[in-house]
């Protein structure tokens, strides 16, 4: 039986990480959350999958949304590190972030890709789809296959709740590094942190060898 394919454990089985382990960096966070795993509860179970791919949006930095100063739409991105910053890109898609510095720097790391863990059934009823690797390949996906919208924006990931973030043992294996994927800002800038060889990580190929 592979990994995505496990029984569903329970909730308790994922303590959540404590803050003083999150690097006060953000670039340095954006890395280490590379196999760290994303725990959502919802009525029919808990739904849970590996991170294999971030980005990383550090203090001046005119990709991020805090970079002009804080407003009522991105206030959460300047919560203290752990913290979720949940916003809709293009009207579209729910994006999942991370506050990832000290209260009030305004920055923070984008989850990009899950591997799915746990609820797999739960994922693809959310998608609407069958196929393993695509469920929360890409952000938008990820929000979907979890059911994360703007009602969880500020919640402590660090806490059990609705959405924490968790660690399971699992060692991610080799981390690769590129630019950021759909920007036009601070396009050059290798602050995109990723498993290298994963099925589940997004964009174009040519950025994930």
């Amino acid at each position: 039986m592979g990994r995505a394919d496990a029984v569903n454990r329970n909730k308790d089985d994922h303590p959540p990480l404590a803050r003083a382990e999150l690097p006060a960096d953000t670039a340095a966070l954006a890395r280490y959350l590379i196999g760290k795993v994303v725990v959502r509860e919802l009525p029919e179970g808990v739904a849970s999958g590996r991170i294999v791919e971030t980005e990383a949006y550090v203090v001046g930095d005119a990709a991020g949304h805090g970079y002009r100063g804080m407003t009522p739409r991105n206030r959460s991105l300047f919560l203290e590190r752990g913290h979720a910053y949940v916003y809709l890109a293009y009207g579209i898609s729910t994006m999942l972030n991370v506050s990832s510095e000290m209260q009030g720097i305004g920055t923070g790391v984008l989850i990009r890709a899950l591997e799915p863990l746990e609820g797999i059934s739960i994922m693809r009823l959310n998608r609407g789809v069958e196929r393993l690797r695509d469920l929360a390949r890409g952000p938008g996906r990820l929000a979907a296959a979890l059911r994360i919208d703007r009602s969880l924006d500020g919640l402590d990931l660090c806490r059990e709740g609705s959405l924490w973030l968790a660690r399971d043992g699992h060692e991610p294996g080799e981390i690769g590094q590129s630019i950021r994927i759909g920007i036009s800002k601070d396009a050059d800038r290798l602050l995109r942190f990723y498993v290298r060889e994963s099925l589940f990580v997004s964009g174009p190929r040519s950025l994930s060898q």
